[in-house]
């Protein structure tokens, strides 16, 4: 079915609006990719752009549960703690402060701007301007499992 749909859209020049929650199958399919939570766009970047590159914090935590085509890979996850506010009555200032591994006293109070940091990447993220220390995503060797 995916095929089909890329076929129709290089034919006709297609646009399409693609919302799902499997990220292989987002970025078989797409050429932009926005990041959404609480109902807010996070991050917006290139599929590459944002697969090689995340900016926001939700968006390296989802990328870090994306599974590795390879069972001697294993990818290190970010757990987030707590659990998802809810949509009806979010958080104040930055949605993602009750899990974010990087918050700070400002983002429980101001919403963060939506900022192009270069090339069309756009970032939620107030954290950005400190550069904060992210562990990246790291893939490493799968280890034996000890029973």
């Amino acid at each position: 079915m995916l095929n089909l749909l890329e076929e129709l859209q290089k034919e006709f020049g297609l646009t399409y609006l693609f919302i799902a929650h499997d990220l292989s199958v987002v970025k078989h399919i797409s050429d932009r990719i926005a990041v959404m939570y609480l109902g807010k766009i996070v991050e917006l970047a290139e599929t590459e752009e944002l697969f090689s590159n995340p900016q926001h914090p939700y968006t390296e935590a989802l990328l870090s549960a994306v599974p590795i085509p390879n069972p001697e890979m294993r990818r290190e996850r970010i757990i987030l703690p707590g659990d998802v506010p809810s949509p009806i009555n979010p958080p104040s200032g930055c949605r993602f402060h009750t899990r974010c591994l990087y918050a700070q006293a400002s983002c429980k109070v101001d919403e963060p701007a939506f900022v192009d940091i270069g090339g069309g990447h756009y970032v939620a993220c107030p954290i950005l301007p400190f550069k904060r220390q992210r562990s990246k995503s790291a893939v490493l060797p799968r280890q034996p499992v000890k029973r």
